[in-house]
């Protein structure tokens, strides 16, 4: 996992609220480097753990209602980059032309075997795949679909400086994201104008202070989030 020199990354990602960013990371390519090895072994390991869960998950997914197992949506990694992500299905077939593509608690659109594999993450299982392929980092800004990227300001950028991760600190602390958006009226526009600003703070200040450490910590956080 190697930082693009400066002239490499895309035009709008060339400007001073990202060079700050860029010149810290610029000074922990070696940490970069174990992040990578460590996304590897990780996935890896996990891969064989979870094999047999992953298949009874999948199993069950095609039992209780039509459709695919996987949900394929497009999302934004590193530097702009549209990749289509792995995530097990929870919702009925077709659920983004149903609704928003962000999801509240108690969406009608969420299967009987969905509301329980979201409420324990299970879900998200399958982006080990996208770890694998380098489009994702097992801790990272969660990427988010092309719509809200556009919403970003040019500091907010910066988190496309690294890959995007399947966990992170800003995750954690929204970890009832679905909750909090329940009531909304306009779910794009409560979640666009008060919830990704904060989130966003959250990554940023992670990338400000990122070592391969706090990787290590913030993913046994949540592991213990979900535990509980």
């Amino acid at each position: 996992m190697l930082l693009k020199r400066w002239d490499d990354i895309p035009d709008f990602m060339r400007c001073d609220e990202i060079k700050e960013y860029y010149d810290i990371l610029a000074k922990k390519k070696f940490q970069l480097i174990l992040k990578r090895l460590f996304d590897i072994v990780v996935a890896c390991i996990l891969f064989v753990i979870l094999a047999i869960p992953m298949l009874i998950i999948a199993i069950v997914i095609k039992v209780d209602s039509p459709g695919p197992v996987f949900y394929r949506q497009e999302r934004v990694t590193a530097y702009g980059k549209t990749f289509r992500i792995h995530k097990f299905r929870t919702m009925v077939d077709d659920a983004d032309r149903l609704g928003s593509t962000v999801t509240v608690k108690d969406d009608k659109r969420i299967t009987k075997v969905g509301a329980t594999i979201r409420r324990i993450r299970l879900d998200e299982i399958p982006q080990l795949l996208d770890v694998l392929s380098g489009n994702m980092s097992i801790v990272g800004t969660r990427p988010e679909v092309p719509k809200y990227v556009k919403q970003y300001t040019n500091k907010m950028y910066a988190t496309l400086l690294l890959p995007a991760g399947i966990t992170s600190e800003a995750s954690i602390q929204y970890k009832d994201e679905d909750t909090l958006l329940k009531s909304a009226k306009d779910v794009d526009k409560i979640y666009i104008d008060k919830i990704l600003p904060v989130k966003m703070q959250y990554n940023l200040d992670s990338l400000k202070n990122f070592s391969i450490g706090k990787d290590i910590i913030t993913m046994f956080k949540t592991v213990g989030v979900v535990l509980r």
